[in-house]
């Protein structure tokens, strides 16, 4: 896809976001999705969880995750922190914690906080612009259409060479989803575990 239709796609997304944010349904959709994670939190049980604090309308998950926290004594949350080579690391956040902002705008940990160590999480849960669906070997794959930084795809390569296990949840809403014709996947782009939304998690 040529550069410039990409960035109309991302900026159509964000607009359609802002205002599906604005309408009667998001409330029961946002419900819905969050209820998806509480199945899942309830299910799985990691011990330490990745989050973002949601930017330009992306769904709102702190408050599912802190009561999980809370309920379950060892577990811990982290919040991304961008490095200036465009990777991201992982430091572990409690609510309350004072944060920087990146040149992005974006909340994030302060590095040099020598209260919250860097962890390489169990999960994490990754806010999409858009999202698609594949199929290979029979099993489907799951891709993020992000802001178009790179960060989480040069992250996730990385981190899954020394923890092969790591989950990696995108989170969205149904009606993000788009097909080939709209968007196709490049061979830096990194799939994703499972995909959130609002009709539960799809694997």
């Amino acid at each position: 896809m040529h550069v410039n239709s990409l960035k109309t796609l991302r900026q159509d997304l964000l607009t359609q976001r802002m205002h599906f944010a604005a309408g009667k349904s998001y409330a029961e959709s946002l419900y819905q999705l969050t209820a998806g994670l509480r199945q899942f939190l309830e299910k799985q049980n990691p011990s330490s969880i990745a989050l973002y604090l949601p930017i330009q309308n992306e769904p709102d998950l702190r408050l599912a995750l802190l009561s999980w926290v809370s309920e379950n004594k060892g577990c811990q949350l982290a919040l991304p922190y961008a490095r200036p080579d465009k990777h991201l690391e992982f430091y572990a956040w409690e609510e309350g914690d004072v944060l920087i902002t990146s040149k992005h705008g974006v909340p994030e940990p302060d590095p040099s906080n020598s209260h919250r160590t860097q962890l390489t999480p169990d999960c994490i849960l990754i806010p999409c612009v858009g999202w698609s669906q594949s199929k290979a070997s029979g099993k489907s794959q799951y891709w993020r259409l992000g802001y178009g930084g790179g960060y989480f795809d040069r992250t996730l390569a990385q981190l899954r060479k020394n923890k092969p296990r790591l989950l990696c949840i995108g989170v969205g809403f149904d009606w993000q989803q788009l097909n080939t014709v709209q968007w196709q996947v490049q061979t830096h782009d990194e799939p994703l575990d499972l995909m959130l939304t609002e009709s539960g998690l799809k694997n």
